[in-house]
């Protein structure tokens, strides 16, 4: 494991997250100081029975606490800010300094005021452009296209040269707030200083071909729509911090002449900071309260909710359930949903169609009505031709997508010999002579949140499987603590692995094989409770096995009188 503070002439890039998954991006740079880019979430996969959030471990951040030098944001999404509050209980940082956008930090901002930690940070917002030390490293902020609002790519100036990560982004000539990537400032870092030592760059739609459409053509689908469907509610679901695509949906809603409501809390706590910060544009004479929704006819409104991943309780999934208590879905509902699905969700948002269409609505998703706020294959290319590094890491993606990074990468001239496809877990030093990688260097696996416990470990999850798919089963029996003879039981209580009505039989026989085992315990001598209770355990599990083919967990209850 790698250990101590590195060189005076090196700098360490750790990554604890984000290279082989969709999610937990995370990553530090290490200078003597440790200046942490990122700590998002990962929204948890089928497999994982419980788990509300999956985040990076922070093994080496709590080892090496007293070396944090701050936090730099490069926006707002979930994805890449969503795991602050835990990182801030986990890691012993007194104060905390955050850098970033405003946005960025206000959306963040909600986060840990949940948590009851706003002692525990000091907001440090960043203009567009502006350049910052933070510890040993001189951080330059480059304002990059995405799909939420002031996103920047930073170049982190250290003694070991120039290191430029892009974070999200895409090139969009006609942004919805005129923002463009600043590929003039990113040029000059280029040709300035020795150049660029080592580039990060999104791989997240390097398997995708050309280039990612504008997100003003989701504007232009929007107001199409409701040309076409005057007479029908509209339900929008997106992404809380997608707040580009909520105000076209808001833009295109309000020249319809239709009356805004918004549900969902993230959904309308990000509206109110950017109404605050003067990103949305909206009177308050055209926002319905949402307990006034019956008030209107359907062509006079337009939802803008949470809920486009099919979450369990957003507003959309409870809408589609027949379970909200405002809004009942029916014929005269157009629904929306202006987003892809995240890999994994795609069962839980099809479910929600399914049900949004037995409940008689349209249903819109994907083609026109969303766009991806990352770099296609053409874009990529154009940014590794622009910045022309020495060395180059795909970073945010899943593996394959950043293996066609690195393909891209050679493509347009990179030497392969300096195309590092890392993992999580991977140390890369930069020198003056070059840069190695150490691979799994440090601590780099999942931690499982369930509520607010991010202790759930592989164990527990692996409990939680057997029992989704096996079932349990529960033998009470009482003993004579002196003779070990069965007073009363064995009773047996199961729960996924048979439907003990419909099994009398069965249960019966197994009973009486816990009772021979029993007897058989008592025959020999065996009259204490752990030996009892290792010999129902055997035995029930014995015949079940034999009898099912199943392996539920046995959990055997022996009380001695």
């Amino acid at each position: 494991m790698t250990e101590g503070v590195p060189d005076e002439d090196s700098v360490r890039l750790v990554f604890l997250g984000g290279l082989g998954e969709i999610g937990r991006n995370c990553f530090c740079i290490d200078a003597g100081e440790i200046v942490i880019v990122d700590c998002g979430l990962m929204f948890p996969d089928p497999d994982m029975p419980g788990v509300d959030l999956v985040l990076p471990d922070f093994t080496y951040l709590r080892e090496n606490h007293e070396r944090v030098a701050g936090v730099v944001l490069t926006h707002a999404h979930e994805d890449h800010a969503g795991g602050i509050s835990f990182l801030l209980r986990d890691v012993d940082v007194p104060v905390l300094p955050i850098y970033g956008s405003e946005l960025s930090l206000g959306l963040a901002r909600n986060r840990i005021e949940e948590a009851d930690l706003i002692d525990r940070v000091r907001f440090v917002p960043i203009a567009d452009g502006e350049r910052r030390r933070i510890g040993p490293i001189e951080c330059e902020f480059v304002p990059v296209t995405h799909s939420v609002p002031h996103a920047f790519a930073v170049a982190y100036h250290t003694v070991s040269g120039t290191i430029l990560h892009t974070g999200d982004f895409k090139l969009d000539l006609t942004p919805v707030d005129g923002r463009k990537t600043d590929l003039a400032r990113l040029g000059e870092i280029a040709r300035r200083d020795g150049g660029v030592r080592v580039l990060l760059s999104d791989s997240t739609n390097a398997e995708r071909p050309g280039f990612t459409p504008s997100e003003t053509t989701v504007g232009a689908a929007m107001r199409g729509l409701f040309r076409e469907h005057e007479d029908k509610r509209f339900i929008v679901a997106s992404f809380a911090s997608h707040l580009h695509r909520v105000r076209q949906v808001v833009e295109a809603a309000l020249a319809a002449g239709r009356r805004v409501a918004f549900l969902g809390r993230s959904m309308t706590q990000n509206v109110t900071l950017a109404r605050e910060m003067g990103e949305l544009a909206l009177a308050d004479d055209r926002v319905v309260d949402i307990e006034d929704l019956a008030r209107y006819s359907p062509n006079e409104l337009c939802i803008v909710c949470t809920g486009s991943q099919g979450e369990p309780m957003s507003a959309l999934a409870l809408m589609a359930a027949h379970e909200h208590k405002y809004v009942k879905i029916g014929p005269d509902d157009l629904v929306v949903i202006s987003a892809h699905a995240i890999p994994g969700n795609e069962s839980n948002v099809s479910r929600v169609i399914d049900s949004l269409h037995r409940a008689g609505a349209d249903v819109i998703h994907g083609g026109s009505v969303h766009v991806s706020g990352h770099a296609s294959q053409e874009e990529l290319k154009f940014m590794l031709n622009l910045v022309q590094p020495e060395w180059f890491i795909p970073v945010h993606g899943e593996y394959r997508h950043m293996v066609h990074h690195a393909r891209l990468a050679e493509s347009v001239g990179v030497p392969a010999e300096r195309v590092l496809v890392c993992e999580d877990g991977d140390v890369v030093t930069v020198t003056p002579s070059g840069a190695d990688v150490e691979r799994m260097a440090v601590p780099a696996g999942y931690l499982y949140v369930d509520g607010i416990v991010g202790d759930v470990g592989h164990g527990v999850l692996r409990d939680r499987r057997n029992l989704a798919e096996e079932g349990v089963v529960v033998v009470i029996v009482t003993v004579d603590s002196r003779t070990g003879e069965v007073i009363t039981g064995p009773e047996i209580v199961t729960r996924g692995w048979v439907y003990g009505p419909e099994a009398d039989d069965l249960i019966e026989d197994a009973k009486a094989a816990v009772l021979a085992s029993l007897r058989e315990a008592a025959s020999e001598g065996a009259t204490d409770y752990e030996t009892l209770r290792r010999h129902a355990r055997r035995a029930l599990g014995r015949f079940i096995n034999e009898r099912t083919r199943r392996r539920p967990a046995v959990i055997p209850v022996v009380m001695e009188v």
